[in-house]
């Protein structure tokens, strides 16, 4: 998905606005996530917005998304957005995203998805770290049990080691 940034998307400083960012996100988020799912799916929620660098008027948005992960009615999308300066042809990482969408029936109400397949190993990876960010936000939700807060602290702790 492509945009182009007006002076209508723009702050005082000539930068896209995040809010406008974050709206375009949504949108080529949930086009992911309906398309794997194949029904209406809603934003559940927003985290792990990374803004690299600011945006500028007249620049070219291109947004990606795929789904990492399904779970049993929500999934896990990933965003990267690419900004352009149209004179050079100069492109750039500007931010990336994460959005958790769920599926809804024509009741409004969640329904299963399709799991996600793998087909590399770098898909098999954001799968995997996809498992282990939905453990984050079970946990800072609340919604954890005792085993699976060990299992993340334990993950947690690897991570410290590698370092």
């Amino acid at each position: 998905m492509s945009e182009l940034v007006l002076p209508n998307d723009t702050n005082g400083l000539g930068n896209l606005m995040g809010g406008r960012l974050l709206h375009w996100m949504d949108v080529c988020a949930a086009i992911s996530a309906q398309r794997h799912a194949g029904v209406v799916c809603v934003t559940a929620s927003v985290d792990t917005v990374e803004f690299h660098s600011p945006i500028l008027q007249s620049e070219i948005v291109t947004l990606s998304s795929w789904v990492n992960r399904a779970f049993r009615t929500s999934m896990e999308v990933e965003i990267s957005v690419e900004a352009e300066n149209p004179r050079t042809g100069t492109k750039r990482k500007a931010n990336r995203a994460f959005y958790t969408f769920v599926a809804v029936g024509a009741d409004g109400k969640p329904i299963p998805v399709p799991p996600v397949k793998t087909d590399s190993l770098e898909e098999a990876e954001a799968f995997e770290a996809a498992g282990r960010r939905r453990q984050f936000r079970l946990f800072t939700a609340g919604r954890l049990g005792d085993d699976d807060i060990q299992n993340l602290q334990e993950y947690i702790g690897s991570i410290r080691h590698e370092r």
